[in-house]
């Protein structure tokens, strides 16, 4: 029977019910419209779009050869949620406003510089200008401290940190998806080290068969509570288990469950136990005493004040360097922490959210981007509000080729089945390192956008956003695009 006739036969209906009848409308519906988009397909993609059964309504697809013509357009103009995909924007407008060679600068000052008693007493509070240095590790901030010790400041009154860099960006870890201890629910902070997680270190006891959980940094007021049940069994895989962060009068306790196999070795995991501001103070207070210094009062926020000269300080690695780590590994605090950074730059002090879209925009503005209909409102694209088109994603993808920062840009991208978030997808001889991509994934949205290299030599930009409650299907499609670009 023919589609059409199909569509008359669920319209026609009677003794089956009504409800039946708009279900098998719906259902063919569905399939008018999926044929729909696979008659704009080649017809080598025809029967991957066709596999997923989503309807045209759920799909944005453009394909471009790059100087060549626009090979595939579907929606082009529609308005989508690009989950991660948004932090191309981010890092884009980031690397074209403030340059490769930006850098984050953290800063201790103090009175005359530092002037100290014969007991290493620092006269005045010690401050703290944050910069929002995106990955500062602990590292980095015991190698500052290292420095005042150097300097011969060894007792401090307190730390007073400055965070005015930023507005107020504090959010809630929970608030996306109730997920509140997971790294990547991470609230940006001015003031941010190691993204504010704790590792979770598990060492196998072979004599005990039991883990022995450890914390990394061992914060003082954080423990595990639980225990992890130890397997006999070939390893698996990656453990997994389960974890809930709990506040128990001054402590919080992370209570762990779950097995793991022995076979497996040692493994961590990373979780939030406290906000940014009390993970950053526990920190400095342990490191401190850690490299023999005392501290009388304790941390607070609040500003630095004039007549005060800096002591020491960190100069970050450069953007270019940066970006890298936000779109192959696709890190969400970081792309909201470099989103501020932009604001702060071109707009002034105490950046937000509303101030970061407005300066990533005007960015693209310059660039005759074509922004019309997006929404950009925390630069990482975990969000269920966030929207761009396909067609000005490939008008920005297009510019960022023809820039001199291309490469640096470029360079930024998962290759597909090397590394990053694509290092497991596209391994066949044929796709291997013939992409540099960067996708996007919610519960609602799957996206892919990026570079392709045909066989023949020429380069395709290619954005494809899937807004539908079943977009996982659109995997595979998204795959087998990619494939035919790099056979072509």
């Amino acid at each position: 029977m023919s589609l059409l006739g199909r569509v008359q036969w669920a319209c026609c209906l009677k003794k089956r019910g009504r409800r039946a009848a708009i279900g098998s409308f719906l259902t063919v519906a569905s399939l008018l419209s999926t044929q729909v988009v696979a008659q704009a397909l080649p017809a080598e993609l025809q029967k991957a779009w066709s596999a997923t059964r989503l309807s045209a309504a759920s799909i944005s697809l453009v394909v471009q050869e790059i100087n060549g013509p626009r090979l595939i357009s579907v929606n082009a103009s529609q308005p989508r949620n690009p989950a991660s995909v948004m932090k191309m924007v981010t890092t884009w407008t980031a690397l074209a406003g403030l340059g490769p060679d930006y850098t984050w600068r953290t800063t201790f000052l103090a009175k005359g510089g530092g002037q100290v008693d014969a007991l290493g007493t620092l006269a005045g509070p010690l401050y703290l200008k944050a910069g929002g240095d995106p990955l500062l590790t602990m590292e980095e901030l015991w190698g500052l401290l290292r420095e005042l010790r150097l300097r011969g400041i060894k007792n401090l009154t307190e730390v007073v940190v400055d965070r005015s860099r930023f507005g107020r960006v504090s959010i809630n870890p929970g608030e996306f998806d109730g997920a509140a201890d997971r790294p990547y629910n991470a609230s940006p902070d001015a003031m941010m080290v190691g993204l504010g997680a704790v590792r979770l270190l598990f060492q196998p006891d072979s004599q005990a068969k039991k883990w022995i959980p450890i914390i990394d940094p061992p914060l003082q007021g954080v423990r595990i509570n639980g225990d992890i049940k130890w397997s006999a069994v070939a390893c698996p895989g990656s453990p997994s288990i389960a974890t809930h962060v709990v506040p128990t009068g001054k402590d919080i306790v992370v209570n762990v469950s779950g097995t793991a196999a022995g076979s497996c070795g040692e493994f961590s995991v990373y979780r939030l136990a406290l906000s940014q501001p009390a993970y950053f103070s526990a920190l400095f207070q342990m490191l401190w005493k850690e490299l023999g210094g005392t501290l009388a009062v304790g941390v607070k926020d609040g500003k630095v004040p004039s007549g005060v000269a800096p002591v020491v300080w960190h100069d970050s690695e450069s953007l270019a360097d940066t970006i890298r780590q936000i779109n192959k590994q696709s890190n969400n605090v970081m792309a909201r922490t470099l989103f501020l950074t932009l604001a702060a730059e071109r707009m002034g002090a105490g950046a937000t959210p509303q101030s970061g879209a407005s300066a990533a925009l005007a960015v693209l503005k310059d660039q005759k981007v074509d922004t019309r209909g997006w929404v950009m409102d925390n630069g990482a694209g975990l969000s269920r509000e966030g929207r761009i088109t396909a067609e000005g994603l490939v008008g920005m993808l297009n510019v960022a080729w023809h820039s001199p920062l291309m490469p640096e840009f470029i360079s930024s991208l998962a290759i597909s089945g090397v590394d990053g978030t694509v290092r497991r997808r596209l391994r066949d001889d044929e796709t291997r390192g013939m992409a540099h991509l960067k996708t996007g994934t919610l519960r609602d949205s799957s996206a892919l956008a990026g570079y392709v290299l045909g066989a023949s030599g020429k380069r395709y930009i290619l954005v494809s956003m899937v807004n539908d409650e079943r977009s996982v299907s659109a995997r595979a499609f998204n795959d087998a695009l990619v494939s035919w670009l790099a056979a072509r």
